[in-house]
């Protein structure tokens, strides 16, 4: 029997961000100029796959630094994490490599730079997010505070409203952080913004990418993690755009093929620490069951590029 047919719309900009790019290969690059185990503290991108690949190659996860002994590489994630962090890991004598992503730390800089200023400072973002705990523990207790949506920002009392300022996690949806900070505009209008917004580019095109798409496809696939905040927030923002079946699956082998039901068109799309070959993975699953056309759907081209820690150099 002739397979059915299906068109898949690949939206691009998709899969790894140039932050995600940078840890892995921060990781890669320690463990070559330190051997064996490198240490890695908590998973240094949102995904199993990259994490089981760097495992093989001697990466050892932990969860705190007191699983890592004493003098050991140790590599920060590039979610960021809060201040004590490095200077746990200098009272331990870790040799300390910092993997966070250079846009994480901008808006650090800009909390720390409100704070100093003599700003009450409002963090947008998820609770528990390790982004969002380690911009939290930029600053000291009750000079920075979490607002997750825009019932938050409507009951959120600030010390002094004219002295205020907010940052956003960088993994955050568009429009529903535009919507939160309409909120917080309207009940405080000298409320300082970053100079420029805090959401990252490679979220920002991920989602307006999956805007292009979503609304040409009977059903979406998002290849990503379920701890991933970008790779969620894709699949929201397909069935916003008007996709009602948009999955989220680590890899092929999630797909539930019968809730997929029979479509004629299908978007996949990858959050930004998805490797490019799940991707290739689920259209070799498609092409498996169905007769694929495939067309690469390219929003915009990406060539961001991120420096690498000094520590790593060749000697």
């Amino acid at each position: 029997m002739a397979k059915p047919a299906v068109r898949i719309l690949l939206a691009s900009p998709r899969g790894f961000c140039a932050g995600v790019d940078r840890a892995i290969q921060i990781v890669e690059m320690a463990l070559g100029k330190y051997g064996a185990p490198v240490y890695v503290r908590h998973e240094i991108v949102h995904n199993r796959t990259v994490v089981e690949d760097l495992q093989a190659q001697g990466a050892v996860f932990v969860d705190e630094l007191d699983e890592v002994p004493e003098g050991a590489p140790v590599v920060f994630s590039a979610h960021g994490v809060p201040k004590a962090v490095p200077v746990d890991a200098k009272h331990r004598k870790l040799i300390a490599v910092d993997a966070t992503c250079p846009l994480v730390s901008k808006v650090h800089r800009e909390a720390e730079r409100h704070w100093r200023d003599g700003r009450e400072v409002v963090l947008i973002g998820h609770a528990g997010h390790p982004e969002v705990i380690g911009t939290l523990g930029q600053l000291p207790p009750g000079s920075i505070h979490l607002i997750e949506d825009a019932a938050d920002a409507a009951a959120f009392t600030p010390r002094d409203a004219s002295q205020l300022a907010f940052v956003t996690q960088t993994t955050l949806s568009v429009d529903e952080t535009e919507a939160v900070v309409a909120v917080l505009r309207q009940r405080f209008p000298t409320i300082a913004a970053p100079p420029r917004d805090d959401i990252c580019y490679a979220t920002t095109n991920r989602q307006q990418a999956v805007k292009e798409v979503a609304p040409r496809c009977d059903a979406m696939v998002v290849l990503g993690a379920p701890n991933s905040s970008n790779s969620v927030r894709l699949v929201e923002v397909a069935k916003r755009a008007g996709c009602g079946k948009a999955f989220l699956v680590q890899r092929a082998s999630e797909i539930d093929w019968a809730q997929l039901g029979t479509p004629c068109t299908v978007g996949i799309t990858a959050g930004a620490s998805a490797p490019e070959r799940l991707v290739q993975e689920v259209i070799e699953a498609f092409s498996a069951r169905y007769s694929v056309t495939v067309d690469d759907i390219v929003l915009k081209t990406e060539d961001v590029r991120f420096k690498l820690p000094r520590l790593l150099e060749k000697a």
